[in-house]
């Protein structure tokens, strides 16, 4: 007989207890979907606080968030920041100008575009556009917008979304134009926003799920949950137990 997955309701105050956190969650390698309907910007940051990277689902006609422990994480740390010889071409010409925070609304408009179907809708979208000044009471969490413009036309080429948690970087979703005369740009953006993370001090870049080839051909590593805890948790102040 063939097992049923489950998805497990999470709350605020599972979250908050470590019991739950440290010997239920974090430990139980058959699940790492959750569901829940609170759409609070605290127990969004809360969330990817504790390492859990969230999209969103309609389940029965209702919108839920999606937070995910993951089963495996590709992180980058910047010693191994891959340059290609296509993208040192495009920044020798210097045609683009690269920003951080300048226009997430820019953005997010041609992320939906670029992404017909996707999970940065509805109350997903007002709680991303809800968090860019928000400033948590204790968890240094900041939300970040990644923009890559042609110069000679100011039109946005290549961007992302993503966080910051104290100096580690997180990527949400990104796009880049698929015109040819932009083949690259997408890359060469990655770059430029791995340069930047490492000329600010950032620890380590968390690129989410290590099934896509360019996450390693930037210099990425696939580190399993157990692993990627073992490197996150330390800078709250907490250290895995299972």
């Amino acid at each position: 007989m063939k097992k049923e997955s489950v998805i497990y309701y999470l709350s605020h105050d599972d979250l908050k207890d470590e019991n739950i956190l440290f010997n239920y969650i974090y430990p139980n390698e058959n699940n790492n979907y959750y569901i829940t309907d609170d759409f609070s910007k605290d127990f969004y940051i809360l969330l990817a606080y504790y390492g859990f990277i969230t999209t969103s689902i309609t389940f029965e006609k209702k919108f839920y968030l999606l937070p995910e422990i993951q089963f495996e994480y590709a992180l980058l740390d910047f010693e191994n920041l891959h340059i290609s010889k296509k993208v040192m071409k495009l920044i020798n010409q210097n045609n683009y100008e690269f920003s951080i925070n300048t226009n997430l609304p820019l953005v997010l408009e041609n992320l939906e575009k670029y992404h017909k179907k996707n999970w940065l809708t509805n109350h997903y979208k007002e709680l991303i556009t809800s968090l860019k000044d928000y400033a948590h009471p204790s968890i240094d969490f900041q939300l970040v917008s990644v923009e890559l413009f042609d110069k000679r036309t100011n039109e946005l080429i290549a961007g992302e979304i993503g966080y910051r948690i104290n100096s580690t970087y997180t990527s949400l979703t990104g796009f880049a134009l698929k015109d040819k005369k932009y083949n690259n740009w997408g890359k060469l953006q990655l770059v430029l926003l791995g340069v930047y993370l490492e000329n600010n001090g950032f620890s380590f870049w968390n690129l989410g799920h290590p099934y896509m080839q360019y996450k390693f051909d930037l210099g990425a590593t696939t580190y399993s949950r157990k692993d990627f805890l073992k490197r996150w948790l330390p800078q709250l102040g907490l250290y895995i137990t299972c």
